[in-house]
C-alpha cells in the first residue's frame, strides 16, 4: 500500500512538473506573444518576461518588434524620358501591432518585401533620369508613402525607404561625361575670358601710367630681359622700341647742328701761289684731274681759274665755260 502510495505520489509529480515545462513561457523584451486558445485569438497579448498557457489548448506566437532591414532587390524600368535604368533600395519597417501582423497578413515580411518591389518600380516610371539622380530626397518620401499605406493594416510601420543605386548602360554614362565634360569647358572659357577681361583693364591702366613716364618702359624693358636670361636653355632676343630710336636720333641731330658752321667756314678755301705752280707744271688730264680734286675739297669750278667760290655761293651749271679740250701750255 504504501509502495502504490509513492509511485502514485512520484507519477503526479512528474506530471505536475511536465505540466508546468510544457506551460511555462519567457517572451523576449524585444518580443510580444500572441496567444490563440482553440484556434481563437486570446485578447491580451503576452508582455516580455515570465507567462503560462494551457499546454494542449493554448498556443503561443512570438512575434519580433525590433527594426527590420530588408533590402529590395534592383528593379529595371524605363523612366519618364526613357531612359532604362536598374534602382535598388533598402527599407526599414518594424511592427506594431502584434496581432495583426500576425492575423491579418502570412507572412509580413514577404508582403513588405513584395510591396516594396512593385513600388519602386512604380516610382521609376514616373521620375526622370535627373530625379533619380540628385533628388532622391523627394523619391524617398514618395515611396514610403507608398509602402506604408498598405502596411498599417497589416500592423507593420515603414521608417523609411532609401534608394540605394542606380544602374545606367554604358551608352548614357558616356553622354553624360560628354555633357558634362562641355559644361566644365563652357565655364573654363567664361573665367578665361573673364582673366582677360580684368588683365586687358589692368594693362590699360599700366599703359596709362607708362605714357607720362617714357623711362617706365625702359624699366620694364631691362625687367623683361633679366627674367628671360633667367632661363640658360633660352634665346633672348632684344628688341629695340620707337621711343630708344627716337631719343639716338635726337642725340645725333645736336652735334650736326653745332658742327655745321665749322664745315661751311673750311668749304671756303682760296688757292694759293704754291697750288697754282703745282697745277701749272702737270699736263693736261692730270691738271683736269687735279683740279676737279681740288674743285670738290673747296667748292670752286676749275674752269674758273682758280677763283674762291664758296658752298652757298656757287655758280649755276650754265653759267660755268666748256672746259678746254687740248694741253694747256705752261706759264714761264
Amino acid at each position: 500500500m504504501v509502495e502504490e502510495l509513492a509511485v502514485t505520489g512520484v507519477a503526479v509529480v512528474t506530471g505536475c512538473a511536465a505540466y508546468v515545462m510544457a506551460a511555462a513561457k519567457v517572451v523576449k523584451q524585444y518580443e510580444r506573444g500572441v496567444v490563440f486558445r482553440l484556434g481563437r485569438l486570446r485578447d491580451n497579448v503576452r508582455r516580455p518576461g515570465f507567462t503560462m498557457i494551457v499546454p494542449g489548448i493554448d498556443r503561443m506566437r512570438k512575434v519580433n518588434m525590433q527594426i527590420v532591414t530588408m533590402p529590395v532587390p534592383a528593379q529595371e524600368g524605363i523612366t519618364r524620358d526613357n531612359v532604362t535604368v536598374r534602382v535598388d533600395a533598402v527599407v526599414y519597417f518594424r511592427v506594431i501591432d502584434a496581432a495583426n501582423a500576425v492575423i491579418e497578413v502570412e507572412d509580413y515580411r514577404f508582403a513588405v518585401s513584395q510591396m516594396a518591389q512593385t513600388s519602386l518600380r512604380s516610382i521609376i516610371g514616373k521620375s526622370d533620369l535627373d530625379d533619380l539622380l540628385s533628388n532622391r530626397e523627394k523619391l524617398n518620401q514618395g515611396l514610403e508613402l507608398m509602402i506604408d499605406s498598405p502596411a498599417v493594416g497589416w500592423g507593420v510601420q515603414i521608417d523609411r525607404v532609401e534608394i540605394k543605386d542606380v544602374s545606367l548602360p554604358e551608352a548614357m554614362k558616356r553622354s553624360m561625361a560628354r555633357q558634362a565634360e562641355a559644361d566644365r569647358e563652357r565655364r573654363a572659357r567664361v573665367i578665361n575670358a573673364d582673366a582677360e577681361l580684368q588683365a586687358s583693364k589692368k594693362l590699360a591702366q599700366a599703359a596709362g601710367v607708362m605714357s607720362e613716364q617714357p623711362a617706365a618702359l625702359q624699366l620694364r624693358l631691362l625687367q623683361t630681359v633679366v627674367a628671360v636670361a633667367a632661363e640658360k636653355n633660352s634665346t633672348l632676343v632684344l628688341p629695340f622700341p620707337v621711343e630708344l630710336l627716337r631719343f639716338l636720333e635726337r642725340a645725333a641731330q645736336q652735334p650736326a647742328a653745332a658742327g655745321e658752321p665749322d664745315r661751311r667756314a673750311g668749304s671756303e678755301r682760296p688757292v694759293g701761289p704754291d697750288r697754282e705752280d703745282e697745277l701749272s707744271r702737270q699736263d693736261g688730264p692730270g691738271r683736269r684731274s687735279a683740279e676737279a680734286a681740288e674743285a670738290a675739297d673747296s667748292g670752286a669750278s676749275p674752269a674758273l681759274g682758280g677763283a674762291t667760290v664758296s658752298a652757298a655761293g656757287a655758280l649755276p651749271r650754265e653759267d660755268v665755260p666748256p672746259l678746254e679740250a687740248g694741253p694747256r701750255e705752261t706759264p714761264e
